[in-house]
């Protein structure tokens, strides 16, 4: 038994009745939390959803809306008294970066009366969260430009998509894309879930990717500001009845059944 439960499917432009991107992945003995953005701990007590529930997070790169409210969540898990080590899935060359964040927050592990567990993944390995969530995390383009005008800082750029596979269940995460190069990232997997941001690349242009693989998963658009709702609700509406039946627009607090 597991369940995607989307907890904030906002953009990066805060909204006052949305929450930023983040998906709680829930199994029989292991709850995955993917970004921590701005606000968490808020959207954590819109959803009844308990801070000490959580098991690990999963950081898919550090722009605010994606990882700064990783902080404030700990603290309200220390405020809870919890006691079991909270692990951090984060991509090896931005490990320090969120350690020196966290230390800087005032969050030093001998005070918080529990222990962080960094995970360093690198691009195509796999890795095991539990008995029954893995992952694989691949490098796309959405920080590329920054990076290439900043490559003479010593700062890292990583941005990651993620094949997550939940049980018998495969799930592509885009997070934060550069381009729509990236959404074929994984196209030597089927998976039975397309999870896209349609900020950085347009919906057709999601719909036409699946279209042109030799399988047909369930697509889930979220990352979305609020003013593309309307137009959103609208292309899905005029999509044929085959295609249309496999399109979701996340809305805050839908939960999917794996």
């Amino acid at each position: 038994m597991a369940d995607l439960f989307f907890i904030g499917t906002g953009s990066g432009k805060t909204s006052a009745t949305r929450n930023h991107s983040s998906i709680l992945i829930s199994t029989t003995n292991y709850n995955l939390l993917i970004d921590a953005g701005d606000g968490i701990p808020k959207a954590f007590l819109l959803h009844n959803i308990d801070f000490n529930s959580i098991n690990g997070v999963l950081l898919t790169h550090l722009h605010p809306d994606h990882y700064t409210g990783l902080a404030s969540l700990i603290v309200q898990m220390k405020m809870f008294n919890r006691k079991k080590n909270l692990d951090i899935y984060v991509n090896a060359e931005l490990k320090n970066i969120v350690k020196d964040f966290l230390t800087s927050s005032y969050l030093y592990p001998d005070r918080l009366g529990f222990g962080i567990e960094y995970h360093s993944f690198s691009e195509n390995i796999l890795n095991e969260v539990s008995d029954e969530i893995k992952f694989i995390a691949r490098e796309n383009s959405h920080l590329a430009s920054i990076s290439e005008k900043m490559k003479n800082s010593k700062q890292s750029f990583s941005c990651s998509s993620f094949l997550i596979t939940i049980g018998s269940r495969k799930v592509f995460y885009t997070s934060d894309v550069g381009s729509e190069k990236d959404l074929s990232l994984f196209d030597d997997n089927n998976y039975d879930f397309l999870i896209s941001e349609i900020t950085h690349v347009e919906p057709e242009v999601v719909i036409g990717k699946t279209e042109k693989e030799n399988f047909k998963p369930q697509i889930i658009f979220t990352h979305y500001g609020d003013e593309d709702i309307r137009e959103t609700e609208k292309f899905i509406s005029n999509l044929n009845g085959d295609i249309r039946s496999r399109v979701i627009l996340a809305l805050d607090g839908l939960k999917i059944n794996l």
